[in-house]
């Protein structure tokens, strides 16, 4: 089992920045690929970005490219989200997940993680 416990949302005026961690309990974290999904009021959830478990190249969604960075730090069991030059559109809770040696690249929308956080507002003021 494996818990999932986001911080470091909060408000930010657009153009700002903000990094969001997701630490992990378990014994397995190094196995896990693990990503940020976020949902705004009245929306669908949206992929962000995902990095898998060995590393490599992370996988972003379109919206977020170039502004967003995922890092992972095993000794930690923790993962990163650095936001930078947010918009208001990025406003929206912001859910980190997991899911056992799954490919980054495979991760959409609707992906069927195995763990999920319990989410930590994001605002983005105009």
């Amino acid at each position: 089992q494996v818990q999932l416990v986001e911080s470091g949302g909060g408000l930010v005026q657009a153009g700002g920045s903000l990094r969001l961690s997701c630490a992990a309990s378990g014994r397995s974290f190094s196995s896990y690929t693990m990503g940020w999904f976020r949902q705004a009021p009245g929306k669908k959830r949206e992929f962000v970005v995902a990095m898998s478990w060995f590393g490599g190249n992370p996988y972003y969604g379109d919206s977020v490219k170039g502004r967003f960075t995922i890092s992972r730090d095993n000794t930690k069991n923790t993962v990163y989200l650095q936001m930078n030059n947010l918009k208001p559109e990025d406003t929206a809770v912001y859910y980190c997940a997991g899911k056992s040696r799954s490919y980054a690249s495979g991760w959409h929308d609707e992906f069927p993680a195995d763990y999920w956080g319990q989410g930590t507002q994001v605002t983005v003021s105009s």
